[in-house]
């Protein structure tokens, strides 16, 4: 009876369940979306923009225009642009939307803080006549948001407040910062001049030497480890765009401590390194360019390598899996050992890595040499004189490995040698039956 309550008292329960999921979750609207937020420029397409003006914050104002190379700075000085900060722009202004609209027709732009914008985005796309711009105020009261409009608009609308950092962007954080510019596949020599000590490297096809101070194979990568970091090497600010021959010598660059050029066919792109900053990075100056930069002291010190860092240190040239034969020799009177390794077609594939290797003289498959039967004489000398001195426990250890040794090479199983307490089965009725190589050991015999 009780057990009956408890099934109708589970069951009342489980109806009640699934009444609520229907009539509660199931049976509830669907919950319609909120409203599309409206585009700034609806039609704008980001690969479309041919030109822009940047007015940050600071006051600097940067022209940015587009050719078949891609983007460049035309003003204030003219120099190749970070494509990754003009794409972020041009990107940001294609999908920026109007998180709420504030005013339709605002009378007063001072209470946003749009009278005098702290920011301004003039910007012509591909069949524009004239700029359209975007201007950007204060921050909302809850700082989430920062108002905007568009020039010749009286809406008043927020847009994220993350975007400004999108476009607040100076002349120095628009240009491209790369200390040295190059084609890296073209490097086919490398001169180093740090300390008065000279270092010179050299490709020939994929393989680079060391030529000087001394000739010899150099290490790939270390050499590529160089090369990575020229390549990435990136300006930390820009000293003086045009200096005088009085400033190259203020900035050590009239006599640079340390110098690195890169030969790339018939042409030549070398880096000056002068004296140490106030903020601890080093003058550098690109001598294609008279520009005058700052870069981070870490490049220094990887130019200050000797030639010690770049050589070849392995002893020998070759990789594991292209050995097809390998000889040693142990002693003066000891024959040679021989190893070889069948390759599995004239392709020169290695058939099976790690069983490959087949016996030739002193060496069996999967194992390392073994050695000639001569060397073992010595044990046997060793027990006999252990036997003298009635030592048979120590004399029985030597003699198990010893045969043990022996017949392992020949495959065979060990004769009786009852003094040492090992047996061999006769026939299967032994007690050593069963156990490897058909040995036992009898402790108490052994002593």
């Amino acid at each position: 009876m009780r057990g009956l309550r408890t099934t109708i008292g589970l069951i009342v329960v489980l109806g009640g369940l699934f009444a609520y999921i229907y009539f509660v979750t199931w049976k509830q609207p669907a919950e319609t979306p909120g409203p599309k937020q409206e585009k700034v420029f609806a039609t704008l397409e980001a690969d479309k923009i041919e030109e822009l003006q940047v007015k940050p914050e600071s006051g600097d104002v940067s022209t940015l225009k587009k050719d078949k190379d891609g983007w460049h700075l035309a003003e204030p000085v003219s120099a190749a642009a970070s494509d990754t900060e003009v794409s972020g722009i041009t990107s940001a202004l294609s999908q920026l939307e109007m998180v709420r609209v504030v005013d339709e027709k605002a009378s007063n732009l001072n209470d946003y803080g749009l009278a005098s914008p702290r920011i301004e985005i003039d910007f012509k796309a591909a069949g524009d006549k004239d700029f359209r711009s975007l201007l950007i105020g204060q921050k909302s009261p809850t700082g989430g948001n920062l108002f905007a409009k568009r020039k010749g608009d009286d809406k008043v609308f927020l847009i994220a407040a993350f975007q400004e950092q999108t476009f607040n962007r100076s002349t120095f954080d628009l240009r491209d910062k790369a200390a040295l510019h190059f084609d890296r596949d073209k490097i086919d020599r490398i001169s180093i001049d740090a300390g008065g000590k000279g270092l010179e490297l050299a490709k020939s096809g994929s393989d680079w030497s060391l030529t000087k101070p001394i000739k010899t194979a150099s290490d790939a990568s270390a050499v590529e480890g160089l090369i990575g970091r020229l390549m990435s090497a990136q300006m930390k600010s820009i000293v003086s765009d045009n200096p005088s021959p009085a400033d190259l010598k203020k900035y050590g660059l009239d006599k640079p401590a340390a110098s690195v050029s890169l030969g790339l066919g018939s042409a030549t792109a070398a880096l000056h390194i002068g004296g140490k900053s106030a903020d601890g990075s080093i003058y550098a100056q690109d001598v294609s360019k008279p520009l005058v930069m700052t870069i981070d002291s870490a490049l220094v010190d990887e130019l200050k390598k000797g030639p010690e860092d770049y050589r070849r240190k392995d002893l020998f040239a070759f990789r594991s899996y292209d050995a097809t034969r390998l000889e040693f020799t142990r002693g003066a009177r000891q024959p040679r050992s021989t190893c070889q390794r069948q390759l599995a077609d004239g392709r020169g594939q290695v058939a099976a890595p790690g069983r490959q290797w087949r016996e030739a003289r002193g060496c069996r498959q999967g194992e390392d040499e073994r050695p000639p039967r001569e060397a073992r004489k010595p044990s046997r000398d060793r027990i006999r004189r252990l036997d003298r001195e009635d030592r048979p426990g120590r004399a029985c250890s030597y003699r198990v490995r010893e045969i043990r040794r022996r017949e392992e090479r020949r495959a065979g199983r060990l004769r009786e040698v009852r003094r040492c307490g090992i047996r061999e089965p006769a026939g299967g009725s032994r007690s050593g039956e069963g156990q490897p190589g058909g040995i036992r050991r009898d402790r108490q015999e052994a002593g």
